[in-house]
């Protein structure tokens, strides 16, 4: 938590510091509440991106393993094989969608940042 320069902190600009804390708290304050709503159900669409993004690449991987299973006799389980790339792929997708977002959230920021310092 921020807490103001004690009275007889000799350093100079500790209270400028303080005060851009302050700003950018108040700053962050202001944008989550007129994000309000949006962001809440931002929030659970990007649950729902990466629950699909994971559960689709599986699903298929497993459809092509059990087909393999079938047409092709061997000794080892096309499926169990199938599901583990599936999962890899779904786990890599579901990465490049969350950094892809979290980037553009840095990148907002940094720009809100940048216009109230000017």
């Amino acid at each position: 938590m921020t807490q103001p320069p004690k009275k007889n902190d000799k350093r100079p600009g500790a209270y400028r510091e303080f005060q851009k804390q302050v700003e950018a708290k108040q700053r962050r304050k202001l944008h989550s509440l007129q994000q309000g709503e949006h962001k809440a159900w931002f929030g659970l669409g990007m649950f729902g991106l990466v629950g699909w993004s994971v559960a689709i690449p599986t699903l298929l991987c497993i459809a092509l393993g059990i087909w393999l299973d079938r047409t092709v006799t061997g000794r080892y389980s096309w499926t169990l094989l199938l599901l583990a790339v599936g999962i890899a792929l779904g786990c890599l997708n579901a990465w490049f969608w969350v950094s892809k977002e979290h980037e553009a959230i840095n990148q907002q920021r940094h720009q809100q940042e940048d216009r109230h310092e000017l």
